[in-house]
């Protein structure tokens, strides 16, 4: 399903995957792993993740933004990115600390901006802020030695502007002191119950935040994901923030 706001699309690819489109441009949050792209996931709920998705590769994409190294996917990227296009990714991906046989940044056949935490950048007339994204060392999502699943420098997240309309995709991250602070018309937070901010969290950020709308996206790709997305979605209502969900 595809959600429409303010004069511009948005539809939630499964994953972290987003595909946001105004008049005249394409941008995508985050494409691809886990087969989101390719069919060879399917959600755990159904009707979550579109596994319609199978074998898309749409090539139309002006703008692809990479928040960190867990969703850096050369394959991904290639899916959705046009010949031309631009990659705005994290300046700390490290391929050689990942498990994964992955390309460098500096290999892809486009052009590559690389962006720190607290970044601002115009990418084929897209206003682009990055901001950072990471775990509290004294927060939930740490790991049996106490250390952050995302540690501060991992990553970023993006508040991006197309037509005028500002959608901020946190990433892979707690809320965070200044989040509540941006001016966001969509606002598309994780809502897994690992990892990242969860439901509750998400909803009290959307309270604070008050943007025009709140899409949820990143939760229920696996077991460790796995979000109540209708009962995000009435706490968010209950607060009289305006959220839908991308579901078919």
């Amino acid at each position: 399903m595809t959600i429409r706001h303010d004069g511009i699309t948005a539809e939630w690819l499964g994953y972290a995957t987003l595909r946001l489109e105004g008049e005249d441009t394409v941008v995508y949050l985050d494409p691809g792993r886990y087969g989101v792209l390719t069919g060879e996931w399917e959600p755990d709920t159904p009707g979550v993740g579109h596994p319609e998705t199978r074998d898309y590769a749409p090539k139309d994409g002006d703008v692809v933004c990479v928040t960190h190294v867990h969703h850096y996917d050369p394959d991904g990227i290639r899916r959705v990115a046009s010949d031309d296009a631009t990659i705005v990714a994290f300046e700390g991906i490290n391929v050689h600390g990942t498990s994964r046989d992955l390309e460098r940044l500096s290999d892809l056949d486009y052009d590559v901006r690389e962006v720190s935490m607290e970044d601002e950048l115009v990418a084929d007339d897209v206003p682009i802020w990055t901001v950072p994204a990471y775990n509290e060392p004294d927060g939930p999502n740490v790991d049996e030695n106490g250390e952050p699943t995302h540690p501060k420098g991992i990553g970023c997240g993006y508040l991006v502007s197309i037509d005028g309309v500002r959608v901020f995709w946190p990433g892979d991250s707690d809320v965070l002191p200044g989040h509540s602070e941006l001016d966001v018309s969509l606002f598309v937070p994780s809502i897994s119950q690992s990892y990242t901010m969860d439901r509750y969290d998400a909803a009290e950020l959307a309270e604070a935040m008050d943007p025009d709308l709140v899409l949820p996206i990143h939760y229920n790709t696996f077991d460790s994901l796995e979000a109540d997305d209708e009962a995000f979605a009435a706490d968010v209502a209950s607060r009289r923030v305006p959220v839908v969900l991308d579901r078919d």
